[in-house]
C-alpha cells in the first residue's frame, strides 16, 4: 500500500518535443529528482533539428551544429555524457574554472571530435575567408575601388552611426559599414529571411551576431595571425562565437548525442514517447493539469501533469490551450512567422573547386553570396566527421535552402528538388551533375523563428504564457527565438532549477540569450 501511495505522490513533468531542450530536461528531472518525465514526440526522430539523418549508409546534419558554448556547464553537460577523443600523446582538452576535463584516448563510438572550424564565403565565383581577412588575395578580389568603398563606409558608420538601432539594416551598417554590408550581408541576409533587411528587427543580429564587427574580425585576424595559443585549447572564452577556431563534434553527427540522451531518461525510468503529437493542453485554475496527444497509430491519450515544459511553435501551443486567450495572445500567435528549410544531400565522386594542392576543400561551411541561385549554404559533410561518409572516396555535400512553405520549392518532389540543386551547383561552379552518384532530401518546417510579422508585439505572449505557473516555454520554437543548440539547453537547466527549488519567477529563463549582452550595451550608452 506505502510503494502504491509513494507513487501517487511522484510528481511528472510532460514535455513537449524530444529536441535539444525537451531531453535536456528530462535528462536533468531523472538525474537530480524524483519527478517522472514523459517526453512527447511528434516524428519518429530524436533530436529535433539537431538530429542526424541517415541515408544509405552516410548522415546528415541540418543546419550544422557546432558543439561549442561560452558556458560551462553546457561544456561539462557535453564532456560527461560523451568523453572528448584523445590522440594518445596528449589528451584533447578545455579549460573550465581553472580545472581540467580531458579524456584519454578512446577507440568508443560514443565520443566528441575536435574539430577545426572553416567557414568561407562564395561570391564572384570564388572563396573568401568570413571573416574578411586583409591578406593580398582577398584585396585584389574586392578590388581598389570597393576595398576604398568599404573603408569609407565603415568610417562614416562610426562617426555617424544609425540610431535608434530598430532594423537588421541598421545593426549591420553600424558595425561594418554600408558597402561591407551590402557586398557580404544583405544577399544572404534576404535568401534566408525572404523580406528586406529593414523589415527584421535588429534583435536577430543581437542574437546570432553580437560581438561580430569589422573591428573585431581585424583584430581577430591579427590575433590568430600572432597568437602562440596551444592548440588544444578549446576555452576560445574571448572569441566571439562566429570566429571559433574548433569546436566539438560527436563522432556520428548531432543526434548521436541525443539519442544517448534519450537512452539514459528511459534507462533511468523516464519516457519518450515517438509518433505522439499533443493536440490540446487543458486548463484549470492558471494551471496546465493535463496534456491531450494522439499517436501516429491513432490512439488518443490525456496524461496528467504537475509541470508542462513546451517546445512546440508557440502557434499551435496557444491554439491548444483549452481556455478563454485573450483575442490580443491570439492575434499575436497567429501573426509570428517561421522560415522553412530544405537540405538536399549529394554523394559525388568529386568536386570541382578544390585545394590548391587538388585535395579535399577543408570548409564545414560555405556562404553562397551569388545572387543568381537560390541556394544560401552549402555543408561539407566529411568535414564535420569522417564518419558521416561511408565511402571516404567519395564527398558527401548539403545544399541548404530557406523558404516558406507555400513557395514553389518547398512544394517540389523530392526528384525535381534535387536535379534543381544540382543544376544550381554546377552553375556556380561548384561541381558537375556527372559527378553525383546519389542524393537526398529532407524538410524541415519552422526551423527559424522570424522576427517579424507580430514580433514585435511579442511580449504580450510572454505575459499571458508566464500566468500559468507550470507552464514552461523552452527551446527555439518553443520561445520564438533563434536560439543556438546550447542556450536552447541552459532555458531547460535553468527552468529545471526553478522548479526544484521552489522559485516561481520565469523572467530569467527569458533572458537566456546571446543577445543579453547587446541590450546591456545598449543600456551603457
Amino acid at each position: 500500500m506505502w510503494g502504491r501511495l509513494l507513487m501517487q505522490e511522484k510528481k511528472t513533468a510532460v514535455i513537449i518535443g524530444a529536441g535539444p531542450a525537451g531531453l535536456t530536461a528530462a535528462l536533468e528531472f531523472v538525474r537530480r529528482s524524483d519527478v517522472h518525465p514523459i517526453v512527447l514526440e511528434a516524428s519518429r526522430e530524436i533530436g529535433g533539428i539537431s538530429r542526424t539523418i541517415r541515408h544509405n549508409g552516410n548522415r546528415m546534419d541540418i543546419g550544422g551544429h557546432r558543439f561549442f558554448s561560452k558556458s560551462d556547464r553546457v561544456m561539462d553537460w557535453w564532456a560527461e555524457l560523451m568523453p572528448i577523443a584523445g590522440d594518445g600523446e596528449h589528451a584533447v582538452r578545455y579549460q573550465n574554472k581553472e580545472r581540467v576535463v580531458a579524456a584519454t584516448a578512446d577507440d568508443s563510438d560514443l565520443v566528441m571530435l575536435v574539430r577545426p572550424r572553416r567557414s568561407r564565403i562564395y561570391f564572384l565565383r570564388n572563396f573568401f575567408n568570413y571573416p574578411l581577412s586583409l591578406d593580398a588575395r582577398t584585396l585584389r578580389l574586392l578590388g581598389l575601388k570597393r576595398t576604398f568603398r568599404i573603408g569609407l563606409g565603415y568610417l562614416r558608420a562610426k562617426l555617424f552611426p544609425r540610431k535608434p538601432e530598430k532594423t537588421l539594416e541598421d545593426f549591420l551598417i553600424n558595425r561594418f559599414g554600408v558597402e561591407l554590408y551590402r557586398t557580404f550581408f544583405k544577399s544572404y541576409t534576404e535568401k534566408v529571411w525572404g523580406v528586406p533587411c529593414d523589415q527584421i528587427s535588429a534583435e536577430w543580429g543581437a542574437q546570432r551576431i553580437k560581438g561580430l564587427s569589422l573591428r573585431t574580425a581585424v583584430l581577430h585576424f591579427l590575433k590568430k595571425t600572432f597568437s602562440r595559443r596551444k592548440s588544444g585549447d578549446l576555452s576560445q572564452k574571448g572569441t566571439e562565437t562566429s570566429l571559433i577556431e574548433k569546436f566539438l563534434y560527436p563522432k556520428y553527427g548531432p543526434g548521436q548525442l541525443w539519442e544517448h540522451v534519450a537512452d539514459l531518461v528511459t534507462e533511468k525510468g523516464g519516457e519518450v514517447r515517438l509518433g505522439w503529437r499533443v493536440t490540446g493542453l487543458h486548463v484549470e485554475g492558471g494551471r496546465v493539469t493535463s496534456v491531450t496527444a494522439v499517436s501516429d497509430a491513432g490512439e488518443s491519450a490525456s496524461i496528467a501533469a504537475d509541470y508542462v515544459f513546451s517546445t512546440m511553435p508557440i502557434r499551435e501551443l496557444i491554439r491548444g490551450l483549452d481556455c478563454e486567450v485573450p483575442a490580443n495572445v491570439r492575434e499575436v500567435s497567429e501573426g509570428l512567422v517561421y522560415r522553412d528549410f530544405v537540405t538536399v544531400g549529394l554523394l559525388a565522386d568529386r568536386l570541382t573547386v578544390t585545394e590548391p594542392d587538388g585535395s579535399l576543400l577543408k570548409d564545414t561551411w560555405i556562404y553562397i553570396q551569388e545572387p543568381d541561385v537560390l541556394l544560401g549554404r552549402l555543408q561539407i559533410f566529411n568535414n564535420w566527421s569522417p564518419y558521416m561518409v561511408a565511402d571516404p572516396k567519395k564527398v558527401w555535400i548539403g545544399l541548404e535552402y530557406f523558404c516558406y512553405d507555400t513557395e514553389p520549392l518547398w512544394n517540389m518532389s523530392n526528384e525535381e528538388i534535387a536535379k534543381f540543386a544540382i543544376s544550381e551547383v554546377e552553375k556556380i561552379g561548384i561541381l558537375k551533375a556527372a559527378d553525383v552518384r546519389d542524393s537526398h532530401v529532407v524538410r524541415v518546417p519552422k526551423t527559424y523563428p522570424a522576427y517579424f510579422g507580430t514580433y514585435d508585439r511579442f511580449d504580450e505572449v510572454i505575459d499571458y504564457v508566464n500566468k500559468f505557473e507550470n507552464l514552461y516555454l523552452v527551446g527555439r520554437n518553443g520561445m520564438h527565438k533563434y536560439n543556438n543548440q546550447d542556450h536552447s539547453m541552459l532555458t531547460a537547466m535553468t527552468s529545471v532549477d526553478q522548479i526544484l527549488a521552489g522559485a516561481g519567477d520565469k523572467a530569467g529563463i527569458w533572458k537566456i540569450n546571446t543577445e543579453q549582452d547587446y541590450h546591456e550595451a545598449k543600456e551603457k550608452k
